[in-house]
């Protein structure tokens, strides 16, 4: 969230410039004040003191090296789960500023079939999850519940049927598919007959700079087919693991068999 990430760096620099105003300047003038007594340190210093440090290494590790995230909704089932907290690799696209998100150092680009997290253009507050099928210069199509790129068909296979837990219940019942990328595979979730027509059908080009991204869970996504291609500007950083997995409406609430697991 943008507003966390806004008030973690404005505590680190005011904790910051606050120690460091007292050790150049206020520290020796309480000195010269004191005398042979130690004048007591105001409670101001003495909380930046205690908390810059410990924000400091926070900002550092959640702005360029992982940071966690928790998913809010159902558009990535099977793949990521209701109540999943997952981490987030900051440094796998580039190196970018918090708050702006701007990239100043160039490390790599996303492959096709990363998971990543980003800021949508139409909620730039916000941080969603999805995966990249398209990459700049690729024609998407999607008709009939399949995946094309640049003409060419993914391949699918059908595994099974899902069962829900908890907030998921909802797609008991949806269809299992294994959808089969150019040089990797994930599973993906469809509701047979979800409506009399198909939603986000069409064809779509995807400019330089920009990636289209769908979400595993085909009818309940809301992803690049209704709202266009996602600049490069706008990623935050490929999800990589699952840490934790909470749910409230699921039985023993703590799913301990997704800890640890990782994001493919």
């Amino acid at each position: 969230m943008k507003w966390f990430e806004t008030a973690l760096v404005v505590l680190t620099v005011l904790t910051g410039v606050i120690w460091l105003l007292d050790k150049l300047v206020l520290a020796k003038a309480r000195a010269r004040r004191a005398g042979l007594l130690e004048e007591k340190e105001p409670i101001v210093v003495d909380y930046a003191k205690a908390f810059f440090p410990v924000l400091f290494v926070v900002l550092i590790l959640r702005s360029f090296v992982a940071e966690p995230f928790r998913i809010p909704s159902s558009s990535m089932m099977p793949t990521l789960l209701i109540g999943d907290f997952i981490l987030v690799n900051k440094f796998s696209y580039g190196i970018r500023l918090p708050i702006t998100n701007k990239k100043i150092i160039d490390i790599g680009e996303p492959e096709r079939g990363d998971v990543v997290v980003f800021r949508p253009p139409q909620h730039p507050d916000q941080d969603w999850i999805k995966r990249v099928v398209g990459l700049p210069g690729d024609t998407v199509e999607f008709r009939d519940n399949q995946v094309f790129v640049n003409g060419t068909p993914f391949a699918y296979q059908r595994t099974g049927t899902y069962e829900g837990v908890g907030r998921g219940a909802e797609m008991t019942g949806a269809s299992v598919y294994t959808e089969q990328m150019p040089g990797r595979s994930h599973q993906i979730l469809h509701i047979d007959q979800a409506a009399p027509f198909h939603l986000g059908e069409g064809s779509f080009h995807v400019p330089q700079g920009h990636y289209f991204v769908m979400g595993d869970n085909r009818d309940r996504s809301d992803d690049g087919r209704f709202w266009g291609t996602l600049p490069e500007t706008q990623l935050r950083g490929k999800a990589f693991l699952v840490w934790m997995n909470v749910d409230s409406a699921a039985p023993g609430w703590v799913d301990w068999g997704r800890i640890g697991q990782s994001i493919k």
